[in-house]
């Protein structure tokens, strides 16, 4: 199990480096995943709406499992999402095993990997 999420991993990393001419962090992936979430297309972003529109994508991501459930869209046709259950407290590299399988369900589910 843990082999095929590093092979997928891997190829999601290579495809993206193929896209964007460099290799993403995950920071750059939950931005993308965030903008693609908002429907609203690419566009220049001021800093409070950046980490807004990483929120939209830790929200979608987190809420297969159960800990967010989407609450609706706002007038100005941002998504919003109600806690359903906290995270546990996880450390550094827990919380990246979880974000990396997460974001391979996410693009698995959106026929890229």
């Amino acid at each position: 199990m843990q082999e095929t999420k590093e092979t997928d991993w891997s190829r999601l990393l290579k495809k993206m480096t193929e896209m964007y001419g460099e290799e993403p962090q995950i920071d750059g992936i939950l931005f993308l995943i965030g903008v693609q979430e908002l429907g609203m297309g690419y566009k220049k972003f001021k800093k409070d709406d950046k980490l807004n529109v990483m929120h939209i994508a830790i929200c979608t991501l987190m809420e297969p499992f159960g800990f967010y459930e989407f609450d609706g869209r706002d007038p100005d046709g941002w998504p919003h999402w109600k806690l359903k259950e906290n995270l546990p407290p996880l450390d550094s590299k827990q919380q990246n095993k979880l974000m990396v399988g997460a974001i391979i369900d996410y693009f698995k589910a959106q026929g890229l990997i």
